[in-house]
């Protein structure tokens, strides 16, 4: 992370301490993670330039949480998903027109190109979203900062939605284990642990270094470590404790810190207009899930996770620690982002094919 002032610093950390506390005497799910997006945003907003996490910090923690999914695969599970697809399809198509409908809804309030517009509201992969609207000439800051803002709802609303709607047995997933995080407790189940976190975690970066997606980052080690659950050689196996929270806090820094002045500053007048408009898209999205449960006859809380618009590492790591089913919500959650991924590129032809476009009677901005 790059230097920033030392009062700013400490003052982020302060502020970060303090909350992850709070979270933790309410017995809510993921402290550390909503601990390190308010130290995050409080180190940024207070940082003359924007801070940044080192890349191999959030490399890292994005394949522990994918180990820690990787551990809760089932057979149950995936017979459920194979099951449900017809359902889990139209959620998915579903989500992504609710969330293109609220970008054309934005870009008749506000002079913003379609282009801005759309792929500001666009549910899903925010780091990827911003580096394709850059390339179509999209205001980049805003799509930038409410791509962020709706991940950051997802995060602010997480803890709160799931603990005080859903009541879960929190320390049901991940790092549940008893003693030092070993399976059973003892130095050997510690240590099979451990191994068992260092062969996913360095198989599967492997994996990824091999294949140009940012997601398989958590995708390969989420598989070696499936694979790994699955055969069940290692016997039962669980991610430490602690390295679960690490890895949840780096995630929440690594969202909290990209609300600087600058990108808060740049979306103006934007910000009622785009803040309604993502809550809209969060309330939506969690009757869409109410109603997948229904369908699905799969648990609510699982379900509310699963059409969660955003946020893929910050819900996975929700439901590995809310006793949710982590499967099914990856592979939901993953169906909308292939599925946004997808459809980028025809929507950039698409809006190309289109430009200029104007908003009625106002001069637009890219």
């Amino acid at each position: 992370m790059t230097s920033p002032p030392a009062r700013s610093l400490a003052r982020g950390l302060a502020v970060g301490v303090v909350v992850w506390v709070g979270l933790a005497l309410l017995h809510l799910p993921s402290p550390s993670l909503f601990a390190g997006l308010t130290a995050g945003a409080v180190l940024a907003l207070g940082s003359p330039q924007a801070p940044r996490l080192p890349r191999w910090s959030v490399v890292l923690a994005q394949a522990l949480v994918g180990v820690t999914i990787g551990e809760t695969v089932t057979l149950s599970a995936l017979r459920q998903i194979a099951a449900d697809w017809p359902s889990v399809v139209v959620v998915t198509v579903a989500t992504l027109l609710l969330s293109l409908l609220g970008g054309v809804i934005l870009a008749r309030l506000h002079p913003i190109s379609l282009a801005t517009g759309l792929f500001s509201m666009a549910a899903g992969g925010a780091s990827g979203i911003t580096s394709v609207a850059e390339e179509l000439g999209a205001d980049a800051r805003v799509v930038s900062i409410l791509q962020y803002l709706r991940v950051l709802l997802v995060l602010v609303t997480l803890p709160l939605v799931v603990g005080l709607v859903f009541h879960p047995q929190t320390g049901q997933g991940a790092g549940a284990a008893s003693g030092a995080g070993g399976a059973d407790g003892s130095c050997g189940g510690w240590l099979t642990s451990l191994a068992f976190v260092a062969v996913s975690v360095g198989a599967g970066l492997l994996v990824a270094r091999l294949v140009p997606v940012s997601t398989f980052t958590l995708i390969g080690p989420l598989a070696v470590a499936g694979g790994l659950t699955l055969w069940g050689g290692l016997g039962p196996t669980r991610t430490p404790t602690v390295l679960v929270a690490l890895a949840m806090l780096a995630i929440g820094l690594q969202v909290g810190v990209k609300f600087t002045r600058d990108s808060v500053r740049a979306i103006g007048r934007l910000l009622p207009a785009g803040l309604v408009l993502v809550a809209a898209l969060l309330v939506l999205c969690g009757l869409l899930g109410w109603v997948l449960s229904r369908v699905t006859g799969v648990d609510p809380l699982t379900t509310y996770l699963a059409t969660t618009p955003g946020g893929l590492f910050a819900v996975l790591a929700t439901a590995t620690d809310s006793g949710a089913e982590p499967t099914y919500v990856f592979a939901v959650q993953l169906a909308r982002l292939l599925a946004i991924l997808a459809l980028a590129p025809l929507l950039a032809r698409w809006l190309r094919a289109r430009r200029p476009w104007r908003h009625p009677g106002r001069r637009a901005r890219a």
